[in-house]
């Protein structure tokens, strides 16, 4: 667990990697997808400030009221969140608490990491099954924003279902490292 400081000082990050080939291919592809999806992120904040001074500039200048801006936005920042989870999940660059970590042995540490992946990967299980039914219910009953724009609440949701998915998945592929006996190397990202 890491709450980031390390990257700071330039120290390489521990990263277990797997020993098993099957577990191996999928994190292969899993990063290469994440770091896909975190360009993709990139871009879609870049274009949240584009829309968004665009939207202060017509209010103020031409005194145009825009309606679309704000859902627009707030849409790429729900996308960019979610979407994100499973890269920096990836780098475990979560906050995570090490008060327990430093004071355990290293034996009943390694358990501990394992049990916390394990139930934190039921939790996002469960979250993502919840993000795919409020996805499902907004999609046959056409649902939208309460706005004049009105666009359709599919689209954050699905987002949050698949970014959630991603995470899941993200973490059952870590758990699988650890408990396939998955060796360190240091990595600097």
């Amino acid at each position: 667990m890491s709450h980031g400081f390390e990257l700071e000082s330039g120290a390489p990050v521990e990263i277990m990697r797997p020993k098993n080939a099957i577990v191996a291919g999928l994190v292969a592809v899993l990063d290469a997808f994440n770091a896909f999806v975190l360009r993709l992120s990139m871009l879609a904040l870049v274009l949240t400030s584009c829309v968004l001074t665009y939207s202060v500039l017509t209010r103020y200048l031409f005194k145009v009221a825009t309606d679309w801006q704000d859902e627009a936005a707030v849409f790429m920042l729900v996308g960019a969140t979610f979407m994100c989870t499973a890269y920096v999940q990836s780098q475990r660059g979560h906050i995570g608490i090490e008060a327990l970590s430093s004071i355990l042995p290293a034996s009943v540490n390694k358990v501990r990491a394992v049990l916390v992946d394990v139930v934190s990967t039921a939790f996002c299980v469960f979250f993502s099954w919840k993000s795919w039914a409020l996805f499902h219910e907004a999609w046959t009953e056409g649902q939208t924003t309460s706005s004049s724009f009105a666009p359709p609440l599919w689209i954050p949701y699905s987002l949050m279902a698949v970014g959630m998915t991603l995470l899941a998945v993200q973490l059952f592929l870590q758990s699988a490292v650890q408990l396939t006996g998955g060796e360190v190397r240091g990595d600097q990202k």
